[in-house]
């Protein structure tokens, strides 16, 4: 039966989404990370009592939502024939009292802020910046950022 079950798992990573490994030693905060036949390394800052050794969970998080963005932005702009040259975008996550936030239920929690800055380069017009950060709003990563999460965890 184990065997079955390996088939059946390499099988649907093959015609699905594929999955993410994360192995870390309990001595550490360094992380390998196997997406794919990709393989990274995720840390935490010597100053959060890390190795610096890869970018930090929420580094990987920014990276996530940058890069879908510019992807969503440049396959709209080839598809519209736009002079989209380069999409250059800078993320930075804070943490932010609720008291700061107007629509906040919950004025006593802390809220996730990003902060996300879009460079377009090329000869685009305003009107054509304006749709296209229009379009950088719904990059599937921000949606799901920005929509109820569900996460199963369980023991194996």
């Amino acid at each position: 039966m184990g065997e079955r079950k390996q088939q059946v798992t390499e099988t649907s990573q093959k015609s699905g989404p594929r999955g993410v490994v994360v192995r870390g030693s309990g001595a550490g905060f360094s992380q390998e990370i196997l997406a794919g036949s990709h393989r990274m390394t995720a840390d935490e800052p010597a100053s959060a009592g890390g190795t610096d050794t890869g970018p930090s969970p929420y580094e990987f998080l920014l990276a996530a939502l940058g890069s879908c963005t510019s992807i969503t932005v440049g396959m709209y702009a080839r598809r519209k024939g736009w002079p989209l040259e380069e999409t250059t975008v800078h993320l930075r996550h804070s943490k932010i009292h609720a008291t700061d936030c107007a629509d906040c239920e919950n004025k006593e929690a802390m809220l996730d802020h990003i902060e996300r800055d879009i460079h377009f380069a090329g000869p685009l017009t305003a009107e054509q910046r304006s749709k296209l950060l229009e379009i950088a709003n719904k990059c599937p990563v921000h949606r799901t950022l920005t929509s109820k999460i569900e996460i199963t965890t369980r023991a194996v």
